[in-house]
């Protein structure tokens, strides 16, 4: 499985009632896949994936895998708290059809390194026939996924790649030099995106995707046509924007930069709430000046 290109970690879309409005959802994907991107990642974090019944799960990777069909590589997140609710989590995502699972750390349980490893191996034993992409993201997890877990699967066939989502450029440096022939690194900071690509990375598993997949499809294809300072320019006058997100309340900003395309994303789930209208007034600012 080659992890290339854009893959938007795609929203959840809600409607007025708060259900999951799933002709927005196919809604959006037809916009992103008309920008360029390579395929998607549904019920990631910018998913709000921990804010959905596992019925609702099934749903969107329904009509997400209907939506795509064969335009584009699907990547799934199946996470939970405990190895336990990770299978289950797993299998209803292979029994929908997937293949390719995003899979952090455990979060609250706080496992070891050793702990994390047995928990990719039980996962990889279960299930034969599924593709891991690790997550490395410990603001989220608490738990890195360390050199030692990569040590422990470098050779492993169906341990395909990483998304780093630390911020590090030291680790995106680590995981290209040290792990290039093992790992296909992915860049989840977008603020860093750039330099993620410089060392290595081959795509970028990204949330502000769905609201500006142009302009990141852009800085995609000029980087890999070796036109560097051209992809610099694009990171340039997105970094304002991308900076405002990683700063606080990200998939509200990702929402609202969803509306302010022209979508109806609605708000996010509780405990999270709705950007206040001075936080609204400042985010559509420094949104609108990067379509420039």
């Amino acid at each position: 499985m080659k992890l290339n290109g854009i893959l938007p970690a795609l929203i959840t879309p809600f409607n007025e009632a708060g259900a999951v409005d799933h002709d927005e959802l196919g809604s959006l994907i037809e916009y992103q896949l008309n920008a360029g991107v390579s395929g998607f990642v549904p019920l990631g974090s910018t998913g709000e994936y921990y804010a959905l019944t596992n019925a609702e799960r099934r749903q969107v990777l329904h009509t997400v895998k209907t939506a795509v069909g064969d335009r584009g590589t699907l990547i799934a997140g199946a996470n939970g708290s405990c190895t336990r609710e990770v299978l289950e989590q797993i299998k209803q995502t292979v029994d929908a059809g997937y293949r390719n699972l995003l899979i952090a750390p455990p979060y609250y349980a706080l496992p070891s390194q050793e702990e994390l490893i047995g928990h990719y191996n039980v996962i990889l034993n279960e299930f034969s026939d599924i593709n891991l992409v690790l997550y490395n993201y410990p603001v989220r997890t608490n738990v890195e996924v360390g050199f030692s877990v990569l040590d422990a699967f470098k050779d492993h066939p169906r341990v395909v790649g990483i998304k780093e989502s630390s911020g590090s450029v030291l680790r995106a440096v680590e995981i290209g030099n040290t792990y290039k022939d093992h790992y296909q690194l992915s860049c989840g900071s977008d603020d860093v995106a750039f330099d993620f690509f410089m060392w290595g990375a081959s795509s970028w598993i990204c949330g502000p995707a769905n609201c500006f997949p142009h302009q990141v499809c852009d800085f995609y294809r000029k980087f890999s046509r070796g036109d560097f300072i051209g992809a610099q320019n694009v990171m340039r006058s997105l970094f304002p924007v991308m900076a405002s997100m990683e700063e606080g309340k990200f998939i509200q900003k990702v929402k609202y930069g969803c509306e302010l395309t022209g979508f109806k994303p609605g708000n996010a789930r509780m405990p999270l709430q709705p950007l206040t209208t001075e936080e609204k007034a400042k985010f559509r600012k420094i949104f609108e000046a990067s379509q420039d």
